[in-house]
């Protein structure tokens, strides 16, 4: 499930431009900070008006054909209030942070994002501990510690998104080769695979500069921040990525300037790359295309690390200042806990998502062999999630200092001083 993607930008809009749109909104969180509301369309889902509690529920709009319809139907079987829908284009995140300070009857009081401390710490959302009761192991780690602050559970996961590489094995048995085990071994498939009409690889119009410095890092088995918010990483391994991938950048084996950022699957569709980074979501699309033809591997690792798969997703939140709290939270218990029916219909009937719950996973049939099942397989070994307590001001410190090694050439020492410095200031401003 996807929303509208971005043009390529210049290197110097690079910086404003850090993350992919799916990439912002999975480590970013929404500040209380007034906004130009984007265009949004409504609906109730029902055909009567209804009587009793009216609430409004806040998506973004996804990509796949059929889901605007599916939680209109979703809402519309829910019997103890009045849903109104708010299906919302284009910036999403910008448009959520206006209508959290809207008044009552416009601002949302469900609403999907990503946990982020901000969020707790300026009263948007409350915590949903009590709607766990008798489920919480069906959820994974992963999935409980990316909604949770300070030990309060704040959000109920809806989707799993991993991502993966996608890549179609005729091509490499045509040139002989294997399926990448390390960052080396994609650098030399993407060079070996590109032609003057394919590209071996693509992993974003950035020019994939800010979205390599967490694989880099988890692949070292290292992380953002430590469990008591600490920074988690060190500056010989940054420092060793962040030159490979400048290597990677010179080779000329990228493909930069798609139609469509990498969350879409066109690029792989019309055969512009030979590999692309792109979610589970994609993948549908791409057998489409390419029927048996299609295989997926997590992102290599560097320097003799593990592979990495990033576990995106999304989550549903409870507006603190909604007029009807108890209400809110009894119909996101109905639909994101209780309806295993609903749950397997958008995780699996518009896209491929996995299942939040364990045992719905377990029970799903498109998930249960081929690539798919290798999608759920190697997200569980060898995926990391978001941490909460990681901010927007930190990404964009790691995202600045990648885009300056990487396609400015700056001193990669001085950079990642400057970034260490950035995010240690937020963390004390934070953790005192």
């Amino acid at each position: 499930m996807v929303a509208s993607g971005n043009s390529h930008p210049s290197k110097k809009a690079l910086a404003a431009m850090a993350m992919n749109r799916r990439r912002l909104l999975a480590l970013g969180g929404l500040t209380a900070t007034a906004g130009t509301l984007a265009a949004c369309g409504s609906n109730t889902g029902r055909d009567d008006g209804g009587d009793g509690i009216n609430l409004s529920q806040w998506y973004h709009q996804y990509g796949e054909a059929g889901t605007q319809q599916a939680v209109e139907k979703y809402a519309a079987a829910y019997e103890d209030a009045n849903v109104t829908i708010n299906w919302v284009p284009g910036d999403y995140d910008t448009a959520l942070s206006s209508g959290l300070l809207a008044g009552e009857g416009e601002a949302p009081d469900v609403f999907e994002s990503h946990l982020n401390r901000s969020m707790v710490e300026s009263g948007q959302v409350v915590a949903l501990d009590d709607l766990y009761e008798g489920v919480l192991d069906d959820f994974t780690d992963d999935d409980l510690a990316r909604n949770t602050i300070d030990g309060k559970l704040y959000g109920i996961r809806m989707i799993d998104d991993p991502q993966f590489l996608y890549y179609r094995p005729s091509m490499f048995e045509a040139k002989g080769i294997t399926p990448p085990a390390t960052f080396d071994d994609l650098m030399a498939a993407a060079s070996e695979l590109t032609t003057s009409d394919v590209k071996g690889l693509f992993l974003g119009n950035d020019d994939s500069a800010t979205k390599l410095f967490q694989p880099i890092i988890f692949s070292a088995g290292q992380s953002l921040l430590t469990e008591d918010n600490q920074i988690g990483f060190d500056k010989d391994t940054v420092i060793a990525g962040a030159l490979q991938v400048k290597e990677l950048h010179e080779a000329g084996s990228l493909l930069i300037g798609a139609p469509t950022e990498a969350w879409d699957p066109t690029s792989i569709i019309q055969e512009l790359c030979a590999i692309q980074w792109c979610g589970l979501w994609a993948m549908p699309q791409i057998t489409e295309a390419h029927g048996e033809d299609l295989a997926i591997i997590p992102f290599p690792g560097f320097a003799g690390g593990s592979p990495t798969v990033f576990n995106g997703g999304w989550s549903a939140f409870v507006n603190a200042k909604s007029a009807h709290v108890e209400e809110a939270k009894a119909f996101t218990k109905w639909l994101w806990i209780d309806n295993e029916e609903y749950i397997q219909d958008w995780c699996l009937s518009y896209g491929f998502h996995i299942p939040p719950r364990l045992s719905m996973r377990a029970s799903a049939d498109a998930l249960a062999d081929g690539p798919a099942a290798e999608a759920v397989r190697i997200s569980e070994e060898y995926g990391w999630a978001d941490n909460p307590n990681w901010t927007p001001t930190m990404e964009t410190a790691v995202d600045d200092m990648m885009t300056n090694i990487v396609l400015e050439g700056n001193d990669p020492e001085g950079e990642f001083d400057n970034a260490v410095s950035t995010i240690q200031t937020e963390l004390d401003s934070i953790f005192g």
